[in-house]
């Protein structure tokens, strides 16, 4: 594999990275509540019993609709590598299932045969890339590279790169409305007030979380980690200069997350997150590419690791 698709598979697992990072972490039946975003709108800022009863309907209605059409943005710090990614298809969660199409600097910076966008499906806890035509040449025909993160995990043979590997796919599990769940944990949550987005109305809300705070509302993780390994995780995640977590949310009049900002402070910059959804309940009819065009990333490298000893073995006799 060249060293352009090498770069395109680590741009798509950093995107993996950030969606799994932000999918949200709690869990919970949302309340009930039918209270419209907008009833507050002429009234100036909401209550916290208001903003309340917004969030955990927008929390019960995602959760319910189980997919949308997303269009979101990521962009890192120049100093972490830089660029700007977009991501733009169709997101399921419950299960989770995700066909966008990437483009952006972060692709092709440095590398100037670089496809302008690539194809990424997920799925069954696996990722698939599409390599591109130039790969397929190189590999029988078969253009999609799969990535199965349980088979990753598993040939680590390190138990906490499994844990934080299955607690990761378990954040894929969540929806977008998650974000509202985290915000309703958070000490300093503000109504920002009406705004219009994507030429609807909506209320904006904000609030930050220290990464504590993250990991508390993170049900996924419960009895992932003991005490002791938890407060390890807190301190690497800490070492690389990650400070907390802003985030912000715009909730319409029907009680759905219509946009939501993250942003990760760290000691390089900021890498920030902003996605539109929009057609919630959107069938997410979401297919592995044919088996035939498709090979396994951990037996490919299974293969170059048994050339490796091969030429070992060649040169010691």
């Amino acid at each position: 594999m060249g060293m352009a698709a090498w770069k395109r598979v680590g741009v798509c697992l950093t995107a993996v990275a950030v969606v799994a990072g932000v999918a949200g972490c709690q869990d919970g039946d949302g309340g009930g509540t039918k209270k419209k975003a907008a009833d507050s709108a002429g009234s100036g800022v909401q209550t916290q019993n208001e903003m309340t009863e917004v969030l955990q309907a927008a929390f019960k209605n995602t959760s319910d609709a189980k997919s949308s059409k997303v269009r979101m943005t990521m962009t890192v710090p120049a100093a972490a590598g830089g660029g700007t990614m977009e991501m733009s298809g169709v997101q399921g969660w419950d299960p989770a299932v995700m066909d966008v199409t990437m483009k952006g600097s972060a692709l092709t910076a440095g590398d100037p045969d670089a496809p302008e966008q690539v194809r990424m499906i997920m799925l069954d806890q696996a990722m698939y890339m599409d390599m591109g035509a130039e790969q397929a040449a190189e590999m029988d025909g078969k253009r999609w590279m799969k990535m199965d993160f349980g088979a990753i995990a598993e040939a680590s043979g390190d138990p906490e790169i499994q844990k934080q590997m299955t607690g990761g796919m378990e954040n894929m599990n969540q929806d977008p409305a998650q974000q509202l769940a985290l915000l309703l944990g958070s000490e300093n949550l503000k109504h920002v007030g009406p705004e219009k987005v994507d030429g609807v109305q909506t209320q904006h809300y904000k609030g930050t979380l220290t990464i504590e705070e993250m990991l508390d509302a993170n049900k996924a993780l419960d009895g992932v980690f003991t005490a002791q390994e938890r407060e390890q995780l807190v301190a690497n995640m800490k070492k690389t200069g990650l400070k907390g977590y802003d985030t912000e949310v715009w909730v319409n009049e029907d009680n759905y997350p219509a946009k939501m900002v993250v942003g990760m402070q760290m000691d390089s910059g900021e890498m920030k997150m902003t996605a539109h959804y929009s057609d919630y309940g959107a069938a997410a009819d979401v297919e592995a590419p044919p088996a035939k065009d498709t090979f396994d990333f951990m037996e490919m490298m299974k293969e170059l690791e048994g050339l490796g000893a091969d030429s070992e073995a060649g040169l010691d006799a």
